[in-house]
Parts: C-alpha cells; structure tokens; sequence
C-alpha cells in the first residue's frame, strides 16, 4: 500500500515508513505542493494512492463525490513527526485493511 501525504505533514514521512509502507509519497515529490486539494484528491485516485492528511476537507470530500481515493484522516491536534510516525505504525494493520475495505476513511486519533 503506497501513501501520499498532504502538505500539513511532515515531507520526511514516506522515507521514514519506506520499510513499512515502500513507494509513499509526499505532496512536494509529485510537484503537488501548494495545489488545490481538488488537484491533490484526483492524483491519489489516479495513482491508487492512500490520501494521508490532517485537513477535514479531505474527510468531507471523502463523503460528498463518488469514486473516492482511500483516505486517512489523522485526528491529533499539534504533534510531532515522530508521534505521527508511532500513530501510524501503531495502526499499520488496520491501515493495510483499508486497501481491500469497502470503507474509503480510516480516522486515526
């Protein structure tokens, strides 16, 4: 499963799950930095892209259009890199799940 982080994470996350989660992205490695979401949504589905974001528009969105990206929605307030990182290996099997889910939103906290 290959994610693409949203520019409201740290770019250093795929390189740091390149173990667990090879060939993730961030939004800058896809020279999607700065684009709308609209932009950064469609290259995740294009790509079969797991969305990771802070952002609750993503989740809204995730509800709203049809044919959504699978989407991670990571529901901390201000954190760190590395607590970011322990949330998501924590999670890492339910993450996997959502791959093969019929659910497109995996809401971690």
């Amino acid at each position: 499963m290959k994610l693409l982080f949203d520019e409201n994470l740290s770019p250093k996350l795929p390189h740091l799950l390149e173990k667990h989660f090879p060939g993730s992205m961030h939004v800058r490695d896809c020279g999607l930095k700065g684009a709308a979401d609209e932009k950064v949504w469609d290259y995740a589905r294009m790509h079969g892209l797991t969305l990771v974001s802070k952002d609750a528009d993503f989740y809204q969105r995730s509800f709203l259009l049809t044919d959504p990206p699978k989407f991670i929605w990571i529901c901390v307030g201000n954190c760190t890199r590395n607590e970011i990182f322990a949330l998501l290996i924590k999670h890492e099997q339910e993450i996997r799940s959502l791959a093969s889910a019929t659910e497109a939103v995996l809401v971690l906290s």
